[in-house]
């Protein structure tokens, strides 16, 4: 803050031609956003001159479009925000010229995140560290990547399915098994291969069998809809079954997913009881109602009555329950909400939070915390 602060009286005290010098020289000599403890100063700079900028993020409880103030006369802008120590921010510049806008990542910030939507700036606060198990570690054995289609007389059309097997995989051995959606999302943006590698070769997760499946139509096929749910207990895990070495125990059968990916694991293990006995759901879309309508979108119409049925019978959902949310996501309310619903019906579930939002980088970082609990290795107890 003293920095931007110093950088504006010198702007105010200087000719126009100085004061672009001052500011040239500035951005050429910070790493940005600026952070110092709990305040983060976001400076939008490209040279040209603008009528307005706006911060566009997704921290859930901050206006998500909040103005930037012009630095004197000058092409540059800043915004003070304060932000949790621990906390990551991914955001946008929405920056207005000539009557149009456009949303622009930070020219000023080389970090960022990847999505399928493509990619966002990123502000980490001093607390925030990226885990080192989620680079490759030198000396990892790797495991195999395979496939297979499977012609699906639930969906009535051709699936694909990907599976890694780890380095020690084999064929006459019983394996866990984790069925994971939105596979290539997750080996694309959470480097969750890579997680795998290390996490095994360091004994902290057991080896186990991956099988990655990913929606055609995602989002209506994730929204606790019965035929994604028979496609996986019916279809995919027999298929898995008659391929690969697995155990024939349901407390070594996993399945995981992020946002309605969460949803359709959960509901798949409501629909299907006994048959997958772990869950790793992460930002789960478990919205509800008490009275009244969610105001979220017909999507969510199958959603809300899961919930509801879910919230009045949760002992019906026979599995280990690893759940995780960012404190920057409004579904924060409906996970909170739903953890002391499944303890009181007996379940063992493991819950975390993050100071982070909905995004492929907030559940990377959870899934050591996530697979170490379901699929625990022999040394994992050294580090819990």
């Amino acid at each position: 803050m003293k920095a931007i602060f110093e950088l504006a009286r010198r702007v105010e005290a200087s000719g126009p031609r100085q004061a672009r010098a001052a500011v040239a020289a500035f951005v050429g000599n910070q790493i940005f956003p600026l952070v110092e403890g709990r305040q983060a100063v976001f400076v939008f700079y490209d040279g040209h001159a603008a009528d307005a900028v706006y911060l566009i993020h997704w921290v859930f409880g901050l206006e998500s479009r909040l103005p930037l103030i012009q630095l004197g006369a000058t092409q540059a802008w800043y915004l003070p925000v304060e932000l949790p120590t621990g906390g990551r921010v991914e955001y946008k510049y929405e920056v207005h010229r000539e009557g149009g806008r456009t949303l622009v990542r930070d020219p000023l910030n080389p970090r960022r995140a990847f999505d399928p939507f493509g990619s966002n700036s990123v502000c980490p606060m001093p607390g925030y560290e990226e885990p080192f198990w989620v680079q490759p570690e030198p000396g990892v054995r790797p495991g195999t990547m395979t496939s297979f289609s499977i012609d699906s007389a639930v969906w009535g059309d051709r699936r694909d399915v990907e599976v890694w097997l780890p380095n020690e995989y084999k064929a006459h051995k019983r394996y866990p098994l984790l069925i994971v959606h939105d596979g290539r999302d997750y080996l694309q943006y959470a480097s969750m291969r890579t997680v795998l590698e290390n996490l095994i070769q360091r004994h902290e997760v057991a080896p186990l069998v991956v099988a990655f499946t990913s929606g055609h139509v995602r989002n209506a096929e994730y929204a606790a809809n019965p035929k994604q749910a028979d496609f996986i207990a019916l279809e995919v895990l027999p298929a898995l079954q008659s391929r690969f070495g697995l155990s024939d125990d349901p407390a070594e059968r996993g399945l995981m997913g992020a946002s309605f990916g969460g949803v359709t694991s959960l509901f798949t293990a409501w629909r299907h009881p006994g048959v997958f006995g772990q869950l790793l759901l992460q930002s789960g879309s478990f919205v509800f109602t008490d009275v009244g309508h969610h105001d979220r979108g017909p999507m969510f119409d199958p959603i809300v009555a899961f919930v509801n049925a879910l919230r009045a019978d949760p002992g019906r959902v026979d599995a280990r329950i690893f759940q995780s949310c960012g404190t920057f996501e409004s579904l924060i309310v409906f996970n909170r909400s739903l953890l002391p619903l499944l303890r009181d019906a007996g379940l063992d579930v493991r819950y975390r939070e993050a100071a982070d939002g909905h995004n492929w980088i907030a559940w990377r970082d959870q899934l050591r915390a996530g697979l170490t609990h379901l699929f625990p290795g022999h040394l994992w107890m050294i580090y819990d």
